[in-house]
Formats: structure tokens, sequence, C-alpha cells
């Protein structure tokens, strides 16, 4: 079974999203991080046992600026944590599952990361993810 790790959210302006969900779930995010590779800068609040991850494109050809030009601000991905991501991908792909990189790297929040393409989960960005250790 998948354990829901963080929804994201793809924001145009992190500071205005910052104020907004401060408000709503009445706390302060509890860590805010650049992910150079990825061209995004996070912000992170805790929900209960999961995660909402705000992102932020670093520039204008990276991944959430592109995607917010196309569909607008909203939910980016929903991420699930594996135990083992390597495993996890050697079984998806065994059951026709396809990656947009096979090859898991660095994500925020001390995690490998890797993403299922939406086509194979009907139109939603599914990122698989694993803890670091620290």
């Amino acid at each position: 079974m998948l354990k829901l790790d963080h929804i994201g959210i793809a924001v145009k302006n992190l500071a205005l999203a910052r104020e907004v969900y401060s408000t709503l779930m009445n706390e302060e995010p509890y860590k805010k991080e650049t992910v150079p590779e990825e061209k995004v800068t996070t912000l992170f609040f805790k929900a209960g046992d999961t995660k909402i991850e705000l992102l932020e494109s670093l520039d204008q050809d990276g991944p959430i600026r592109k995607f917010i030009e196309k569909k607008g601000e909203g939910i980016h991905h929903i991420a699930f944590e594996v135990p083992d991501i390597h495993e996890a991908v050697r079984d998806l792909k065994k059951k026709g599952f396809r990656f947009v990189d096979e090859n898991p790297k660095k994500g925020a929040d001390r995690k490998l990361i890797v993403f299922l393409y939406p086509k194979n989960t009907h139109g939603v960005l599914i990122e698989l993810c694993q803890s670091l250790p620290e």
C-alpha cells in the first residue's frame, strides 16, 4: 500500500500563496527549499499525516512555469512515499507504467523522486518519493 506523502500545488507567487495557506491552515510553513535541478522553490506545510508543497518556478523554462502557462495555478502532483524507489520503478514498469524519467533524482524535503506519465494515471501527475537518511 502506498502512503500519501504530499500534494504539490503550482503557484505563480510563493509569497502570496504563503499568506493564503498560512491563514487557511493557521500555521506557518515548516520548510522553504530551493531545488535548482527542478528549477523550483518550495514551501512545505504540515497537514495531518501528509504535507502541502507549494511550488514556484525559478525561471521561464522551468516545469512549474510551463505547467501554470498551460493549466493555470493548482494541483500539480500527488506524491506517494515508497520504501525503495528503485524497486517501485522496476515493479511498476513490469505492470506497464511509463515514467517521465526512470532514474530517481534528488527532490525537495530530503527525497529521491521519480514521476509517472500522467497518461497512465488518468491525467494526474504521480510522484514516487523515498526519504533519504539525514
